[in-house]
């Protein structure tokens, strides 16, 4: 996949892909070899005076009709200073400077990733909070919450428009999991039809659970991995 944007002379540009690519020949698209999630817990030594902390679990990809609701589920988790991992985790108490959760997506299934970096002594309320804010992640988003969060990703869509470098990516990462590009505009109709009730529909299905956790550092901490 070539994925091109910006001013550009477009006959040159074509010329120049063909004059380079012109003799190669498609070869057939091969699944991916993926496997189920192991969950569970896993701790790596490491002497450091900090803790890594990572917590994974399944989500939906990219093509699934779903995927915007649960982009949006995690953007109230973690897009902005006013997202609630920000706040409970960092400014409420203080006990770290990085915590963020983001989607992941391959063709066939996705998954969302939260990492958190802190000191040894806070690295069990670290990761006892973490937890706490995925469980109660289903028992609702708030309307305040949403509104700030489509103010943020529309404001980000604009930034894109005027970034040649996310263009094409977002160009190329839609042909790859859609076979097609989506037009900014389908991707503001699809943010402007987030709501509070589509998105509490979609974590009522499709809950926080089956975390994959890991931590690194000097000491194991206590995980507690039954779904409150």
């Amino acid at each position: 996949i070539l994925s091109v944007a910006g001013k550009l002379d477009w006959p040159r540009l074509l010329e120049q892909v063909t004059e380079l690519f012109d003799d190669w020949s498609a070869v057939p698209r091969e699944p991916l070899t993926t496997t189920s999630p192991l969950g569970g817990y896993e701790y790596i030594e490491f002497d450091s005076s900090q803790t890594q902390i990572a917590v994974a679990y399944p989500s939906v990809p990219y093509a699934h009709p779903d995927y915007f609701q649960a982009r949006g589920a995690v953007g109230i988790l973690s897009d902005g200073m006013s997202s609630r991992l920000f706040t409970e985790v960092r400014e409420k108490r203080g006990l770290c400077y990085t915590v963020y959760a983001s989607c992941h997506s391959l063709r066939d299934q996705g998954s969302v990733l939260c990492y958190a970096g802190t000191s040894t002594e806070r690295s069990q309320e670290t990761l006892d909070v973490l937890l706490a804010e995925l469980r109660r992640l289903p028992d609702g988003v708030e309307p305040a919450e949403l509104q700030r969060l489509k103010a943020r990703i529309k404001s980000s869509l604009i930034m894109q428009q005027e970034s040649s470098a996310s263009r094409s990516y977002a160009m190329a990462s839609d042909w790859y999991h859609l076979g097609r590009v989506l037009t900014m505009d389908e991707v503001s109709s699809r943010i402007d039809a987030l709501s509070c009730d589509t998105i509490n529909d979609y974590l009522r299905r499709n809950p926080p659970q089956d975390f994959c956790v890991v931590t690194l550092g000097e000491k194991p901490l206590e995980v507690q991995l039954g779904v409150s």
